[in-house]
């Protein structure tokens, strides 16, 4: 199946100063079968090595003498490693912590050799260990589940088009804009988990996908033994199960357990942040760029790592969610929340670390919220989920009023639209007439955020 990080695989591979490539991302998205791909589609030779499964080369890249790790290297695989039209590939880099260090010499001594790793747990490995990172002569891309858009190319591909055309000023057809809104249905139980995806490609079974929905969990569960000490255990499967109960809502750590320390819930939510099971939401400002620096790092909210893995473990099926109206499905639970934010919490394209933030006020009289804050270049723009034509702008309105925005952006069921608003807010100072323009688009066109504003 297509990922989009192929292209920027491409435009690593054709770079004159390539620096070896470190694939960041949770167990399962997709970091592995990704080099694959990419090397079998431009015909490359690839040298594959699971350090996972030769931890004894942890002394050997320790030496960090090149000649002496290619040497080992290509004993294992049984061909030269420097040969032009091949690529290396070291999976699984966080068993083996020597070798990140070691990525440097690659790129010092033998710049010729393109060089990619790949870890599930990197953030456990780098904050465990005390060596010097080879700052500035590697790279970072972050992988995570795959988007609506992915789903689309490997399930029908021919509807997205209609993403490629969508704009304000020309509705869809309306049998394409259902189609699409059933795909993206589909996709909330699916999910971007490449083998899950892969199983609703072959058979169309909500029943094989659920079942490899099972397994995954079972992997991360299994992992819990690397995360912390073994009287943590409990509480990380604890914790990781209440989740997607809680997805949406600022966190308060008695709502997770009631008989174990706020600092512990609070330790088991960072391990599970750190394997990326999850991600942290943090409550900013917002009232500039960059928005992550001046968020308030002890209130946040949560999102699980895959809307799909979410309402498996919520015990949603198909015909449960295909019993939904439209307004039950935005409105009710966290679905929607959780659909555009694990998109827009990728939404550096790979480049930047996964992170997203959102607005709150909380007042004795009054409480306002935004879902999220994004930024688009220079300019922020507050997002909001709601069902319905109108749905409620209480929150939007207040956020524009403070923040002086001159646009908003709505995701709804119903086709893209801009609408003019002209309204009466109340601020600390009074009443203040507000006017911003609203645009409004459908959930299953969160992938064109990013270029629908201009």
């Amino acid at each position: 199946m297509k990922r989009n990080a192929e292209n920027y695989l491409e435009k690593w591979m054709a770079a004159r100063r390539r620096k070896p490539l470190v694939l960041r991302g949770a167990r399962q998205v997709g970091k592995s079968t990704l080099v694959r791909q990419f090397a079998a589609k431009h015909g490359l030779v690839l040298n594959e090595v699971n350090l996972e499964r030769h931890l004894n080369l942890d002394k050997t890249f320790a030496s960090l003498d090149i000649a002496v790790i290619c040497a080992e290297l290509e004993a294992l695989v049984g061909r030269s490693i420097t040969e032009p039209g091949s690529i290396l590939f070291l999976d699984e880099i966080q068993a083996t912590p020597s070798a990140l260090q070691a990525l440097r010499y690659f790129y010092e001594d033998m710049p010729d050799i393109p060089v990619i790793a790949a870890g599930s747990l990197l953030e456990f490995t780098l904050s465990e260990h005390s060596f010097s990172m080879p700052v500035g002569r590697i790279e970072y891309f972050h992988l995570g589940p795959m988007t609506f858009r992915e789903f689309l190319l490997a399930i029908e591909p021919e509807l997205n088009r209609y993403l490629d055309q969508l704009s304000f000023d020309t509705l869809l057809p309306e049998t394409a804009h259902k189609k699409l809104l059933m795909r993206q249905r589909q996709f909330m139980l699916v999910g971007g988990m490449p083998e899950a995806v892969l199983s609703f490609q072959e058979s169309g079974s909500f029943e094989d996908v659920a079942s490899i929905h099972r397994s995954i969990v079972n992997t991360y569960e299994d992992d819990f033994t690397k995360y912390g000490r073994r009287n943590d255990i409990a509480l990380l499967q604890q914790v990781f199960r209440q989740i997607p109960l809680k997805v949406g809502q600022k966190v308060k750590y008695v709502n997770f357990s009631r008989e174990d320390r706020s600092r512990d819930v609070k330790t088991a939510i960072d391990l599970l942040a750190k394997a990326r099971v999850c991600h942290r939401v943090f409550a900013g400002h917002c009232s500039g760029v960059p928005l992550y620096a001046d968020i308030n790092d002890t209130v946040y909210k949560l999102l699980f790592l895959d809307i799909g893995l979410m309402n498996n473990l919520c015990g949603m099926d198909w015909s449960s969610l295909n019993r939904m109206d439209e307004r039950k499905l935005v409105n009710e639970g966290a679905l929607a929340e959780q659909f555009i934010g694990q998109h827009l919490v990728y939404s550096g394209q790979g480049v930047d670390q996964p992170r997203l933030v959102y607005w709150l006020r909380e007042g004795r009289d009054t409480n306002a919220e935004i879902d999220y804050v994004i930024s688009i270049g220079p300019d922020i723009f507050p997002v909001e989920v709601k069902a319905g034509k109108t749905g409620t702008l209480r929150s939007l309105q207040q956020f524009v009023a403070q923040k002086k925005r001159p646009v908003a952006i709505r995701f709804d069921l119903n086709q893209p639209n801009r609408q003019h608003v002209s309204h009466q807010a109340s601020t600390s100072d009074g009443l203040m007439k507000i006017e911003f323009e609203l645009l409004s688009l459908p959930l299953y066109a969160v992938c064109e955020i990013h270029r629908m504003p201009n």
